[in-house]
């Protein structure tokens, strides 16, 4: 099986591989710097629900693993040096030197961006973002990985006992992202279905 961004690669010969790869990686970057500045910012913790995480589990199924992670890790190092595409139009001004506990708080979600996407591309390049269901699986494993990167990075950066971690790093953002779990989820099986009815198979 194929990921979907490969699946609607140009089949003219005067678009190479490695240039069609080179452009989705960095569309996909700018899809989830977009999605980033939708954001609601809670005062009792420093990350702010966001609609990255949307954005990460969208790029990795559509472009599989390699890309995919290639996409995250542009996403991470586009901020790292000042462009304004972390959530809410930030950046890390100082690289990826953390010099306060609200610059690194968000970190550790960062790189379980980069895993997830990997992941959820793993799955989806064998079938997983085809159904509704085997999608949904695989939303959520890509959902727990961020959080298993991002609440221990917290925990640390700020000096959190670890159930204020979840306090802070897990339950405010429980809802939102079951929603944007499903909303991806019912995205990837639709976009299958689409490129089947409009470029059907010899």
């Amino acid at each position: 099986m194929t990921s979907l961004a490969l699946e609607i690669a140009p089949r003219e010969r005067s678009v190479s591989r490695a240039a069609y790869g080179l452009a989705v990686v960095v569309l996909g970057s700018l899809v989830v710097a977009g999605l980033a500045q939708v954001q609601i910012r809670l005062g009792f913790t420093p990350v702010p629900i966001t609609g990255q995480t949307l954005g990460v589990l969208l790029v990795g199924a559509a472009l599989g693993p390699g890309l995919g992670a290639a996409s995250l890790l542009l996403y991470v190092g586009e901020g790292a040096i000042g462009l304004p595409f972390f959530a809410g139009g930030t950046h890390f001004a100082h690289g990826l030197v953390f010099p306060t506990c609200v610059g690194a708080a968000s970190a550790g979600y960062l790189w379980g961006f980069v895993a997830a996407a990997a992941v959820v591309g793993w799955l989806s390049r064998r079938g997983w973002d085809r159904r509704l269901s085997t999608a949904i699986g695989a939303m959520l494993i890509g959902e727990v990985i961020i959080y298993v990167a991002g609440i221990p990075w917290l925990d640390a950066a700020c000096g959190l006992p670890s159930q204020k971690g979840f306090e802070f790093g897990l339950y405010p953002f429980v809802i939102g992202d079951t929603i944007k779990l499903f909303i991806a989820a019912g995205l990837l099986p639709g976009a299958w279905q689409l490129l089947r009815r409009f470029r059907p198979t010899d």
